[in-house]
């Protein structure tokens, strides 16, 4: 039986005639993710991946940056392509660039942080996937914030580190610079294209029989905790996500991940109560071997079965992790069909997600000579119900979202200081 990646690509090829239609490219798992995770929500929304950064008031241009950004898209597909569905193939279709930079006003009474979770509130999916939001730090305020804003589809970590860099240098160029030259584009293409047809040959490769099997073992006993959103409205002036953080000393080397794994095992076991198996997903790979650096999504979402009932051993969660691994590769719808073929009633929803950041590797928005402070926008609408970040730089900064639709306050409060504690305390290796 040909493996759900062999099946696309059939499909796609039959698309993508090469007899002077316009460019179809085809999509990671990745993006195939993002597409059912989209499907299933019952308000169509996309997954959105902001960064925000405070600057001076009247530093940016936005006429440079917009000409800064264009730039950019020119030069990067994924930065100018728009999602398609033909005859049921997703594929992403070239356009021209149109990057908007968007200047928003804050009304009596409201800062920045409101007008941009206003304006996220509203995205359009068909849009660009890349746009840029300038809204002034309240009417008397001596800053402005920056949102620099993709979907989810259209980036990954190495691709927002690359971003920003090349950003940094196209508003430098100034406003009335040369985009790229049409061999310029060209090379960029081919070498996105490339680097998708790469990827879905190792996603290929790792959608053998073995693999599904692996995964229909390991995941036949998960089943989503999340109760279903609340029909009843917030309150008036409620954010729609709660949020708590705390800083700490990093770890010369970090917290290793399977402790952070155990961590959130500890707050599902909380929010959800005891003897679950509940569906846990992190991000995980990268570029495919021999794959030029391009902007895109090629991170998998691996899931890791949590059970929320005794907190396992740090050698028992390390030691299933490693197994994951090995089976990392298999691209999520793939997994979601194992698990149900399992006999899992699993549809593919997570009830936590878990990221990790280094922060030092990451380099500044830097604009008409001016360092961008990256600041958080807390409140914003979540995918829920729950999400752990983990940043590790100078500190360590664990950080839990949690949608108020679903979650109550204190049950999630409780939650992160479970969470918290585990990080604090991590438990012993067997033996």
């Amino acid at each position: 039986m040909l493996s759900i990646t062999s099946q696309y690509l059939a499909r796609f090829r039959q698309l993508d005639a090469g007899d002077g239609t316009p460019v179809l490219l085809p999509v990671t798992g990745a993006q195939r993710r993002f597409a059912l995770v989209r499907a299933m929500d019952p308000a169509g929304r996309p997954d959105l991946v902001p960064m925000f950064f405070a600057f001076p008031r009247g530093t940016v241009d936005p006429v440079r940056l917009a000409a800064a950004a264009n730039r950019l898209a020119a030069r990067h597909p994924v930065l100018r392509a728009r999602p398609a569905v033909l005859r049921g193939t997703p594929a992403l279709r070239l356009e021209q660039p149109q990057v908007p930079v968007l200047q928003e006003a804050c009304a009596p009474g409201e800062d920045a942080a409101t007008v941009l979770r206003r304006v996220l509130g509203r995205w359009a999916p068909e849009g660009a996937p890349l746009r840029l939001f300038l809204v002034p730090d309240g009417p008397e305020g001596t800053e402005e914030v920056l949102g620099l804003v993709l979907d989810h589809s259209a980036c990954d970590g190495q691709s927002l580190a690359r971003l920003v860099e090349e950003l940094s240098a196209a508003y430098e160029e100034g406003a009335d610079a040369d985009g790229p030259s049409p061999a310029d584009v060209a090379v960029e293409l081919a070498a996105y294209r490339e680097a998708v047809l790469r990827q879905l040959d190792a996603e290929e490769r790792a959608g053998a029989p073995e693999a599904m099997a692996y995964w229909g073992a390991r995941l036949r006993t998960v089943a989503e905790q999340a109760p279903v959103a609340r029909p009843e409205p917030l309150s008036p002036g409620a954010l729609p996500s709660g949020q708590a953080t705390l800083t700490m000393p990093a770890p010369a080397e970090g917290v290793p991940f399977p402790a952070l794994l155990n961590a959130c095992q500890a707050a599902a076991a909380v929010l959800y109560g005891a003897g679950h198996v509940v569906p846990l997903g992190y991000p995980w790979g990268g570029r495919p071997a021999g794959a030029a650096p391009v902007l895109g999504c090629f991170l998998n979402t691996v899931v890791f079965p949590t059970d929320t009932g005794d907190r396992p051993t740090a050698a028992a969660t390390a030691a299933a992790w490693w197994d994951d691994l090995d089976q990392a590769g298999t691209p999520f719808d793939a997994v979601v069909h194992a698990a149900r073929a399992a006999g899992s009633a699993w549809r593919g929803r997570l009830d936590g997600m878990l990221t990790v950041d280094d922060t030092r590797r990451q380099p500044p928005l830097l604009l008409g000579g001016v360092t961008g402070r990256e600041i958080h926008v807390d409140g914003r609408a979540v995918r829920g119900p729950f999400a752990v970040s983990v940043t590790q730089g100078s500190e360590l900064r664990l950080r839990m979202v949690w949608d108020r639709t679903v979650l109550p306050d204190r049950t999630a409060e409780s939650a992160f200081t479970a969470l918290a504690d585990a990080v604090r305390t991590p438990v012993p290796a067997a033996g």
